[in-house]
């Protein structure tokens, strides 16, 4: 499904279901909505599950102003939502779409159930940052798709190769010449595009951590390289009733990596009547 929000035609899938409680998935850098393909199967029977691509990744419209600010995601978020016809979401957010996620949270409170905010934070470790750069920032037009399946495998070697094949048919596009390039906009490479447009301290963010009141479960890949667990723990007891797991032999993209795992702990968090510890 497709709507215009913003001016820009974005993209999302939209699993059913709209009796039930709504779900909205926010993936990260560089992905698309079907990050969440797992996880949406094992929801759909009993949430309305939307899971969105946001500007500049996967079949939603690049910003010709290459907008790629977090107030200009907030914003798209806030018209998608209004859009749908959603009165309040849970929303469930990896790495940039974690930071995403609980912007919002903090900022229309009123509009959240619940919060899961996966492997992203108010501090983030440089060599992590500097990592995910470095994969992205390749010559990013390749003869074959096998070329990129070796790559993405080189990149993570947690996962299966057929895992690998699929998440990649859907991020990378053929060009007319038959060789294979990725969907999002190039522009997102620039780390200034995605910065606040004032940008933000440490303190700052903090704050706005601190200020969400929703039920919140903050999900960390144990191998993380992004997400430090001194930092996660510090997260946990800054919201108090707010809970904490660590994904083991998770790299930082726990839903991918981990998927049987990420969505257990999901579904206890989304079933729980109130905020008590996750088994």
């Amino acid at each position: 499904s497709t709507a215009i929000v913003n001016g820009l035609n974005l993209h999302y899938l939209d699993w059913g279901n709209p009796r039930h409680p709504a779900i909205v998935f926010i993936h990260g850098y560089a992905q698309n909505a079907h990050t969440w393909d797992f996880s949406a199967l094992a929801l759909r029977n009993n949430f309305h599950v939307i899971a969105i691509d946001l500007r500049g990744h996967g079949e939603s419209e690049w910003s010709s102003q290459n907008d790629y600010s977090i107030q200009a995601y907030l914003s798209d978020l806030t018209e998608m939502i209004r859009h749908l016809g959603l009165h309040s979401v849970t929303l469930v957010g990896l790495s940039l779409g974690g930071t995403i996620a609980y912007s919002f949270a903090a900022l229309y409170p009123e509009k959240i159930d619940r919060l899961v905010v996966v492997d992203t934070g108010p501090e983030l470790n440089t060599r992590g940052r500097g990592r995910i750069r470095r994969f992205t920032s390749k010559l990013d037009i390749l003869d074959s798709f096998d070329l990129f399946v070796a790559r993405a495998m080189k990149y993570n070697s947690r996962r299966p190769e057929w895992q690998i094949r699929g998440s990649l048919r859907h991020s990378l596009r053929k060009l007319p010449d038959g060789r294979w390039t990725w969907k999002y906009d190039p522009a997102l490479r620039d780390p200034k595009l995605i910065a606040p447009k004032r940008p933000q301290t440490s303190e700052e963010r903090w704050t706005l951590w601190e200020s969400i009141r929703c039920p919140t479960l903050l999900i960390r890949g144990e191998q993380s390289d992004l997400l430090d667990r001194t930092v996660a723990e510090r997260m946990k007891h800054a919201l108090p009733g707010s809970q904490f797991i660590e994904v083991a032999g998770s790299g930082h993209l726990v839903p991918g990596d981990k998927p049987l795992a990420f969505q257990a702990s999901l579904l206890r968090f989304l079933k729980m009547d109130s905020c008590q510890d996750i088994p």
